[in-house]
């Protein structure tokens, strides 16, 4: 029995045609070579039935979708692109990879420390362990032994050490000795030095100015004046620029004196140290060399003073007989 088209009603196996309006339907694809068969392909070939539907069915679950196969779709695969992961976007993660590069030394320096200390501390324990492994595998008499040879050898060690505490203190003593010989043997020059007018003095004393407008002081006078002053306890002077040591000698008339050889001329300034106060009496007692120079029409000028400077220098006299004598 055959049905009628209904008018108004389209059959389902005539075409339908697209609204003026709305896309044409793409074509299918032709299938590629060697893949299955579709469901609609197999449906007509077969016919219809219950088998012929559970088929279909079968293929159409076994059979992948278009496009779907062990090839990747273009642009798809295990590469990632050229940019995609490999540099991170501008500004990004520099900072932490630059602590990193700025931590790395420390930590390397860190590291190496402990291992350094771990591997000290392991020497040293293994060592330890088999020091006492050593000693509690040896017999008493064998400790004993060891016992005396450490006492032995803490004695010699202690007795070095006196011994070189000892020298020490020697040359402590030796080098103190010969530093005071030495500043005692210093002083000693300094001091015969300024008897002998070898040496620069300056000290408290007087100095001394007599004035001969007659030329009528004679060399006596002036030895008379230097004999004077040593009894007074001078202890070095010189006369106008010419330094008095134990053998000058003056000589000459009056207005024309010599020291030594030296010409000297009045007014004769004398600079002479020692104790002010004995040095002046010494001169101005009765019938002293005051007296005898103003007898003379002349004058005699006495001046304190706490820094008078002696400067001038004599030769060093050296002995033409004289020698010294060993001591016994």
């Amino acid at each position: 029995m055959t049905e009628e088209p209904t008018p108004g009603r389209r059959s389902d196996a005539e075409p339908r045609e697209p609204a003026p309006h709305e896309p044409a339907a793409p074509e299918a694809a032709p299938p590629e070579a060697g893949a299955p068969a579709t469901g609609s392909s197999a449906a007509d070939t077969s016919g219809a039935g219950a088998d012929g539907a559970d088929g279909v069915g079968e293929q159409e679950a076994a059979a992948p979708p278009d496009g779907a196969g062990s090839e990747p779709p273009d642009g798809a695969g295990t590469e990632p692109p050229d940019d995609a992961g490999t540099e991170p976007p501008d500004g990004a993660g520099s900072e932490p990879a630059t602590g990193r590069r700025r931590r790395d030394p420390l930590a390397a320096v860190l590291i190496g420390v402990l291992t350094l200390l771990l591997g000290f501390a392991f020497a040293v324990q293994v060592r330890s362990t088999d020091t006492d492994a050593q000693l509690a595998g040896l017999r008493e008499e064998d400790l004993v032994r060891i016992l005396d040879d450490l006492s032995a050898r803490e004695d010699r060690l202690r007795q070095e050490i006196s011994d070189q505490r000892a020298a020490l203190a020697q040359l402590g003593s030796s080098d103190s000795a010969a530093a005071a010989a030495l500043a005692e043997a210093e002083q000693r020059a300094e001091a015969l030095g300024i008897l002998n007018g070898t040496v620069a003095a300056h000290g408290p004393g007087l100095e001394v100015v007599i004035s001969d407008p007659a030329d009528r002081v004679t060399a006596g006078v002036v030895l008379n004046a230097i004999q004077e002053l040593r009894g007074a306890g001078a202890e070095t002077m010189q006369i106008d620029g010419v330094r008095i040591g134990v053998s000058s000698a003056i000589t000459g008339d009056p207005g024309a004196l010599e020291i030594d050889g030296e010409p000297v001329e009045a007014p004769y300034t004398i600079r002479v140290i020692g104790s002010p106060e004995d040095m002046a009496t010494a001169l101005s007692i009765p019938g002293g060399v005051s007296a005898m120079v103003n007898q003379r029409r002349g004058s005699v000028d006495i001046r304190p003073s706490q820094d008078v400077v002696v400067d001038a220098l004599r030769p060093l006299d050296t002995p033409q007989y004289a020698e010294p004598a060993d001591g016994d």
